[in-house]
């Protein structure tokens, strides 16, 4: 029986500057994606368990508020799904809003740190948000999610960041 595949949901909060889209991106936490940048944000999203499996936004707002600390509402639009290269499937969904990235307060992890040491560290799910112009964002955005951003510029009729 072949087995199902996971999935994330999140969330890929945008708003009008002056003459453009912004987006809100984060950064992933923790010792492997520290020195990593461009390619390694992501819109705030996580696993969907099998209690969310009939409303994958209710996981794709709690993970929101999971790994930034603030609690989104609105008209949420759902955008087309994306399969990663590991089988992953995200589900993400569109919403028009605005917060401060620097009041961001993400949720942590444990893991064993440094590697073989037998110590846990502490780490942010999270450990950076910003909003990004559409341009920037796309050079910034894991390469699998990239679609979810070409889908938002269709939809709004950007052209450019």
């Amino acid at each position: 029986m072949a087995r199902k595949p996971r999935k994330s949901a999140g969330i890929l909060l945008y708003r009008y500057r002056g003459d453009g889209i912004e987006v809100f991106l984060v950064h992933p936490g923790g010792p492997f994606w520290a020195k990593k940048d461009l390619g390694a944000w992501s819109i705030p999203k996580g696993e969907v368990e099998e209690s969310d499996e009939s409303d994958p936004l209710r996981a794709a707002r709690r993970e929101f508020e999971e790994e930034t600390g603030v609690v989104i509402q609105g008209e949420f639009v759902a955008l087309a799904p994306v399969k990663l290269k590991s089988g992953k499937v995200v589900l993400a969904w569109l919403l028009e809003g605005d917060l401060d990235p620097e009041a961001v307060r993400s949720n942590t992890f444990s893991i064993e740190w440094p590697p073989h040491s037998g110590k846990q560290a502490e780490f942010p799910e999270i450990d950076r948000a910003a909003f990004f112009s559409l341009d920037e964002a796309k050079r910034r955005i894991h390469p699998g999610q990239a679609p979810f951003l070409a889908e938002l510029e269709s939809r709004l009729g950007e052209n450019t960041g």
